[in-house]
């Protein structure tokens, strides 16, 4: 058996010769660094800063100039109350200001829900890199899991292979008939494609992975083994207790509902008066034909004035516009909260399911692995026995089948409780 395990050693070694291989780690920086939903994330995340900015730029004031030049032909009203053709050019050039003085709180509402937005925005960036790193996870044991089938498999594979060479010895030696051979070379043939379906089924698991990295090709992709592979199992009820503080999607669900109740805030801002302070110096230039008119520089020295002034708007009825805007705030943030409950039930569905599922597959795996024990030990008990001729070919079959789908069984515990495990690990670390 020794020798037959290092065969399937050497095959998976040679298949996978030359590859560079990717540890855990390597394969969720990546993913982090070239997912597309994250990097829309991040994108989201500097709108959200610009959005901070241009709330605070709602403080600043406003500061326009202007210029215009204009020219009238034919018959005008004049000075004596009369018409009578007249050309006429004015110019005219000057600068104003306006400053908010007070908003009715908008500007200073609308501030503290762009910055809480961005907050949320920021914990939904966090929370989209965790959803990679899970996936992450979940590709790469399934990626090693095939690996291990096609150890499974060469094992599998030279059994037959040696039962073969056995009986073509038998044959040369008269010992059995030629029929044995043929039932032997089909097994063989049998095992081989069960190895080049565990390869594929291998090669399709590095693919899927690859391709949830964004890599630009699979070629000469390879996955490391996992150097812890056990890892204890966690109290669901203490890592909910420390997911719901350190889980970024739920910290982003909690800032969503303050960010929501804030953008209430800012829409009963339009019930409040508002006031400005305004201010503006101008001068101007004008010329009619058929009079004396004063030099261009004096009237722009003579016709130069200066203005200030303050605008108060007190809102009286807005069309209900207020209102509905307050109302659909409201219902926004009722979506919200119903959003962070589903979220947070989901979240605790996650855990107790993994929970579940990994003391399941924990027995599972101690009785599966106290199964391949003991369907090795008869294996080879029955192999002595049937090449001393105590045993048929059925029964030596039989007991090479049990064997290898118990070395299956296993193999198929051993990630299913992995996996679970470091799902309760990761929400318990987040």
């Amino acid at each position: 058996m020794k020798r037959l395990a290092l065969i399937a050693a050497a095959a998976v070694i040679t298949a996978s010769a030359g590859a560079r291989e990717w540890s855990l780690d390597d394969c969720i920086a990546y993913a982090i660094d070239h997912n597309i939903e994250v990097r829309q994330r991040m994108v989201s995340q500097q709108q959200g800063e610009l959005s901070v900015t241009e709330a605070k730029d709602q403080f600043l004031p406003q500061l326009n100039g202007y210029g215009s030049q204009s020219f009238n032909f034919g018959r005008g009203l004049t000075a004596d109350n009369t018409y009578a053709n007249r050309n006429t050019s004015s110019f005219s050039v000057g600068a104003s200001l306006s400053l908010p003085i007070f908003q009715g709180l908008r500007a200073v509402r609308n501030l503290k829900y762009s910055q809480t937005n961005l907050r949320a925005l920021v914990e939904r960036t966090e929370a989209a890199k965790d959803n990679v790193t899970l996936n992450v996870i979940g590709a790469y044991l399934q990626a090693l899991y095939a690996s291990e089938m096609v150890r499974v498999a060469n094992i599998n594979l030279a059994i037959s292979t040696d039962e073969l060479a056995r009986r073509r010895q038998m044959l040369d030696a008269g010992k059995i008939p030629e029929l044995d051979i043929y039932e032997a070379e089909s097994q063989v043939a049998q095992d081989e494609v069960s190895v080049v379906n565990a390869e594929n089924d291998s090669i399709l698991a590095l693919v899927d992975l690859s391709q949830l990295l964004n890599l630009p090709s699979s070629e000469d992709f390879t996955v490391q083994p996992l150097a812890d592979s056990r890892l204890p199992l966690l109290d669901p009820e203490e890592v909910f207790a420390n997911a719901m503080q350190n889980n970024h999607g739920i910290r982003a669900g909690r800032i969503e509902k303050e960010a929501a109740d804030k953008y209430i805030d800012v829409a009963r801002s339009g019930y409040i008066p508002t006031l400005s302070f305004s201010a503006g110096v101008g001068t101007n230039y004008y010329k009619t034909s058929g009079f004396d008119n004063e030099k261009f520089s004096e009237q722009m020295r003579h016709n130069f004035s200066k203005s200030i002034g303050f605008s108060l708007s007190v809102p009286i009825f807005d069309a209900f516009g207020t209102r509905n805007n307050i109302r659909r705030a409201k219902a926004q943030a009722a979506v919200t909260a119903l959003q962070f409950d589903d979220a947070r039930n989901t979240l605790y569905k996650a855990i107790t399911q993994a929970y579940t599922q990994a003391v399941g597959a924990e027995k599972k795996h101690s009785a599966a692995t106290r199964a391949t024990a003991s369907a090795q030990a008869a294996f080879e008990a029955m192999q002595v026995k049937y090449n001393n001729g105590r045993a048929n070919a059925t029964e030596f079959s039989k007991a090479k089948s049990d064997y290898t789908s118990a070395l299956a069984n296993e193999v198929q515990a051993k990630y299913e409780a992995l996996l679970r495990a470091r799902i309760l690990d990761f929400y318990n670390r987040q």
